[in-house]
Order: structure tokens, then sequence, then C-alpha cells
């Protein structure tokens, strides 16, 4: 594959994860005129798209022996380790030269391991993260911010050109999975922030709909919060992001501060009430943080 030129004729794309993102990722390609297949771990998702007229493979080993890319979008660390590394999974099957593009939010202890086990068997990976919601996937928006080999990820800008609006090699294996940290750090954060904000002006007893109208077009409000405001309003927190992958995300970057001697006493904060909520509440949008979080903080006055 490295000799190469990735083109929508000639590659075959194999899809792995068809969850709320790669579901959306996987029927963009398929639009847009990639040749591709699909496979998930449970049966559901992958029936859906074959109704829908996009194959499903068979098998994980199937899909990965007949996939010249290899793409993935699993929810958390376990669902990768067990995707690549058990028995019938990509590295049983992968074969020299197989392009993998891997999108999930992990740690950067699997994507290091997934980088070395990759070159062992002759396989080229890029640690690919995605920065945007499900609407910025179906718009095709994603920011993607990658780590790996120059050459390698410049290949495959015929796949970026598909799904994302810009993409951004951050340096060598695991920079794209560390910088989606960075990236995410600020997202959960912010979000908390919003929703602490709302809670004061409600507290100060200005009028809800003008609190929301008017915070939402001040110059404080980043461009991916513009859309939770009107979630906030209509008290619509179906999943964008969902509060369980932001907790499992600030999870992550709580573990890689640790390990790289970062202190980050608001992401510490946020990182407990996000988990108090994603307990109860964890497949609701992260937006779902704004009713909940005056009542949090005034639980624990002392």
């Amino acid at each position: 594959m490295t000799d190469t030129i990735i083109t929508k004729q000639n590659t075959q794309l194999g899809f792995i994860g068809l969850g709320l993102m790669g579901s959306r990722f996987i029927r963009r390609l398929h639009a847009t005129g990639w040749k591709i297949q699909g496979w998930n771990r449970s049966p559901e998702p992958a029936q859906s798209l074959s109704r829908d007229g996009i194959p499903v493979a068979d098998s994980l080993a199937k899909l990965t022996a007949d996939s010249a890319v290899v793409l993935s979008c699993l929810g958390n660390d376990a669902a990768v380790q067990a995707v690549y590394f058990d028995e019938g999974g990509v590295f049983s099957a992968v074969k020299p030269g197989t392009i993998i593009l891997e999108m999930s939010t992990i740690s950067p202890e699997l994507s290091r391991l997934l980088h070395q086990e990759a070159e062992r068997r002759g396989a080229l990976l890029i640690d690919l993260a995605v920065s945007g919601s499900t609407a910025a996937v179906e718009a095709g928006t994603i920011t993607l911010l990658a780590g790996g080999d120059p050459d390698t990820f410049s290949q495959c800008e015929p796949i970026y050109e598909s799904i994302a609006k810009q993409w951004f090699l951050m340096g060598p294996a695991t920079c794209g999975i560390r910088m989606k940290l960075v990236v995410n750090l600020l997202l959960g954060v912010n979000m908390q922030a919003i929703a602490e904000a709302i809670s004061l002006g409600e507290h100060l007893r200005i009028e809800r709909e003008v609190l929301l109208d008017v915070l939402s077009r001040t110059a404080v409000i980043a461009p991916a919060f513009v859309g939770k405001f009107q979630k906030i309003k209509d008290n619509d927190y179906s999943p964008q992001f969902p509060l369980r992958l932001m907790s499992k995300d600030l999870d992550l970057v709580d573990k890689a501060a640790k390990l790289s001697g970062a202190q980050l006493p608001a992401a510490k904060v946020a990182k407990s009430i996000y988990a108090s909520i994603a307990s109860s509440s964890g497949d609701l949008d992260m937006s779902a943080i704004t009713p909940y979080v005056g009542h949090y903080l005034d639980s624990h006055k002392q």
C-alpha cells in the first residue's frame, strides 16, 4: 500500500466501530464514493448499515485482511485492546503494508502499544484523533489530530478530505491522541464553566431565555458551544457527545497529568462533577451538566 496512491476507485476501506461517531463516519465515506465495509462487536448497528446498502464483513479478521486501509472508532481502552489484540483481532489478520487509522480517544500508553505492534507486523498506523461532535461528523467539519509517519499521514489525505474540515500532523506516534486530551480538557472544563455561568445568572434572577440568548452571543463563548445553548433552552439532551465519554476523557486527562507532572486543578474538579453525573445520566449529551451543576454545587456547600 505504501507505493499506491489512495483513491476511491482503487482502495478498499474497512471501518471498525459503528457507534454514535463510527456509524456516521462510515455513512459519510460510503456516500462520498468510497468502497467500504463495516464491522461492529454487537450486531445491531451492523444490521442497520446492511439494510441501507453498506457492506458488513462476516468477521473482524476478514475485514482486516480485505482492507488496504483500516479505520477504527471505539469507545475506550478496553474496546480498542480487545479489537486489536484478542484472538481474531486486527493484529491477527493485518497484512504488511496495510494502513491503520485509529480514531478512538484512548490513553497515550495504549496508543504507543498499537504503534509498536503495527510496526512489528509491517503495518502503518496513524493515531488520528477526532475533534468534533456527531453533528460535525455529519457535516464533514471535524478536525483531525494525527501522530505518526509523515508520508503515511500525507498518503491518506483523500480520506481526510471526505470527512474533515482540517487535519494536522502533531508529531510522531501518539502525538495525535495526546493533543486530543489537551483539546478535550478545554471542552470539559469550558462546558462546566458555561453551566456554572448559567446557574449564577439564574440565581441572580436574570430571565432564563434572555440569559441564554445573550450569553450565547458574547465573545467568550467558543463556536463549539454555541449549539449547546439551544439544547439547554429546549431541555433536549439527546447525545452529540455523551457525558460518559466526556467523563472517560477527563479520566484520561487526569492520568496523563499525573504521569507528566502537570498540575490541573480545574480539570480535577470537572472530572469529579462529570463522574458524579455520568453515573446516572451518562448517555445524555455533555450539555446535560447544566441542569445538574447548580444542584451539585449547592449540595456540596460546606
